[in-house]
């Protein structure tokens, strides 16, 4: 097994570059086909969305709705596994108890100047479609992590689409967290087509107002291509992390950490940065010790990880790995070194950031309650994790007394003449101020 090893200081510019580049990037290569899938959906709608089932997950619906029965989610529930319930209860209340401090108060107002009051009214949106993703496994807690803050927030529809089991159910995991998240609208479709029908709505689906969830480059191209349709959130590709660690982590431990966001799919990136050579080199042979325990297809995936958009790479001093992460902004970021709280007041641009040795990645994607749907890409520049915030739109308000109105005549006149804005300046001047 191949694992990229790397000393910062000897690559070229063009090489740091490729080690950059993440899969997400490659959008473009099924631009074309996603082009096509939208086409299809606003044209022939429900048709569309059966014909591409068939098509892309080899699953004919054949009389099935689209839409999942109240029956459906009894059985799921009866059926799922009592430790499974169980499991699903105790993360999804983590991440109602976290999400719920992040509701503001309906109305916010204050007095700028005497008799002028401005402020902010907070109104949740009024429906979203979440995605949740099925190919490479069942993700109940991507469910969880959008439909609760979405739930808190108080939007009027939410409406889920995932792509169905081979005999066209839906995971019952996925409809018990629906019906715990108070979601009732559940979709036996995935891919770009369900995508493409939550933002132009077919005879079933339902149009919504904005989208949340990860997906594959499929879902990610038809997001790209229809956000003048609908307000698509934050950039959601394929799973990215990356280790900070000094001498003083256990390679034992870094090596498993790193390697549970890499099991995600060979499209994944995972990285250490340290400028320890003695703890790339141990955690590059635990990669592969445990890495050869790990059955298909994850062990493919592991594989094509640590030899493609992942890897191991030595700096010269911690502070150069920590401006290589800023540099890279990842989805995931882990800091493992002496003191990490020192170290993370270098650190600008990651989705999220897990202090210690002893917060796995697995365990915040699932149980500590902070949202697990991080921007990817690069986009933790400029983006936040999913929250309560991102299902809310907020509305100027202001109020002003008579007294008010007098006190901004004077600059508003002013304003308005240097501008040439002549009724704006006379809705002022014919109150007589």
């Amino acid at each position: 097994m191949k694992i990229n090893l790397h000393d910062w200081k000897e690559l070229s510019e063009s090489e740091r570059e490729v080690l950059f580049r993440r899969s997400g990037e490659d959008v473009s290569q099924v631009r074309p086909a996603v082009a096509r899938i939208i086409e299809e959906v606003e044209t022939r709608r429900d048709a569309a969305l059966r014909d591409f089932t068939r098509e892309f997950d080899r699953v004919d619906l054949g009389d099935l709705p689209l839409e999942v029965s109240e029956a459906e989610f009894t059985a799921a529930e009866e059926a799922l596994d009592p430790s499974m319930k169980e499991a699903l209860d105790y993360c999804i209340e983590n991440t109602r108890r976290f999400h719920a401090r992040q509701v503001p108060e309906a109305m916010s107002l204050g007095e700028i100047r005497p008799g002028l009051y401005a402020g902010e009214r907070a109104v949740p949106l009024a429906s979203v479609g979440l995605y949740v993703p099925r190919g490479r496994g069942s993700f109940p807690s991507m469910l969880y992590m959008t439909a609760l803050p979405a739930r808190l927030a108080g939007v009027g529809e939410i409406v889920v689409v995932t792509p169905p089991n081979s005999d066209g159910s839906v995971d019952p995991a996925c409809l018990y967290t629906a019906r715990r998240c108070g979601v009732t609208r559940v979709f036996r479709v995935g891919g770009a087509q369900a995508i493409a029908a939550l933002a132009l709505g077919t005879e079933s689906v339902p149009k919504v107002v904005k989208l949340s969830g990860p997906g594959s480059r499929y879902v990610a191209a038809a997001k790209e291509l229809l956000r003048d349709r609908i307000d698509v959130g934050l950039p959601a590709g394929p799973s990215e992390s990356i280790i900070l660690a000094d001498g003083s982590a256990d390679p034992e431990k870094v090596a498993l950490d790193l390697m549970v966001e890499a099991e995600h799919g060979s499209d994944s990136a995972a990285l250490l940065f340290t400028p320890s050579r003695d703890l790339a080199e141990k955690t590059a042979l635990w990669i592969q010790k445990m890495t050869a325990e790990i059955p298909e297809p994850r062990k493919q995936y592991l594989t094509d990880v640590f030899s493609g958009y992942g890897g191991i790479i030595v700096t010269e001093t911690l502070e150069e790995a920590a401006r290589l992460v800023n540099r890279y902004a990842p989805e995931h970021l882990q800091i493992q070194t002496r003191d990490p709280f020192e170290v993370l007041g270098w650190i600008q641009d990651a989705g999220e950031i897990l202090l210690g040795s002893h917060i796995p990645f697995s365990v915040a994607n699932y149980a500590t309650g902070v949202n697990a749907v991080l921007p990817t890409g690069g986009g933790a520049r400029n983006y936040s994790a999913v929250s309560v915030r991102d299902f809310i739109k907020y509305n100027s308000v202001v109020y002003l007394t008579e007294e008010g109105l007098k006190g901004a005549a004077g600059p508003v006149k002013t304003m308005a003449d240097y501008e040439g804005f002549i009724t704006h300046g006379n809705a002022v001047k014919k109150r007589g101020l």
